[in-house]
């Protein structure tokens, strides 16, 4: 099994996660990136792969993926102990609407925060950027809340540890990483995220990141 990614992706992260907490062995191809022109040049296997040119793409024999939503599906069928998705229809699909919101609802303003370590800009385009993620960091703050709401008592998103919490995990870290909001106020999610944390595949996950910000962020950027 082949796993294109990259140092800094958020879904090829969730893959590797995913594909470590199964257990499955792994050859990970790294492709280039930096924080100046991000993935580019564009990996010649990733481009034959998926016509979006992005990374994830799995290979395992002579099938090949892209998407993390349908990679993380199809490792759960072909592979599935231990199971990353609830046992019942309900539960399944509440699983996947968590997984859904990570990846467009709650990204979709997480990206307003990419420019912190990215290339320098200039003053007048720097404070336009952080206009648009402070407004950005509010929708944040209001995600975050709902996000307590959905686990309230529960040690995890769908009540055992599931997909949901590989995605959602991914992004509330990625908010911290790129100095958005706090949530240390919200029990529920900070309880959860240390939890998450600890586990370990993703204290591994956090380390390698880690390393990657030291080897290719710039120092963030803000008013």
């Amino acid at each position: 099994m082949k796993l294109y990614s990259g140092p800094l992706s958020l879904f090829g992260r969730k893959v590797e996660i995913a594909l470590a907490e199964k257990g499955l062995a792994f050859e990970r191809v790294v492709v280039p990136f930096n924080q100046m022109v991000g993935y580019n040049p564009k990996h010649p296997d990733v481009l034959a792969a998926n016509p979006k040119a992005q990374v994830p793409v799995l290979v395992d024999g002579e099938l090949t993926l892209y998407d993390s939503t349908l990679i993380l599906e199809y490792l759960d069928e072909a592979y599935p102990q231990p199971p990353l998705y609830p046992a019942t229809p309900v539960e399944r699909a509440r699983c996947r609407q968590h997984e859904l919101f990570a990846d467009e609802v709650l990204f979709g303003a997480l990206r307003q925060l990419f420019h912190r370590n990215g290339e320098r800009l200039p003053q007048a385009e720097l404070e336009q950027a952080e206009g648009e993620a402070r407004t950005a960091e509010a929708q944040l703050a209001r995600y975050f809340v709902n996000i307590d709401a959905a686990l309230g008592q529960k040690p995890y998103l769908c009540g055992t540890f599931s997909v949901a919490d590989i995605g959602m995990f991914l992004m509330v870290h990625y908010v911290r990483r790129l100095d958005g909001p706090s949530f240390a106020a919200l029990p529920a999610l900070a309880a959860w995220y240390e939890r998450v944390a600890v586990r370990p595949v993703f204290a591994t996950q956090l380390t390698e990141i880690a390393d990657w910000d030291r080897k290719l962020s710039l120092p963030l950027q803000r008013l």
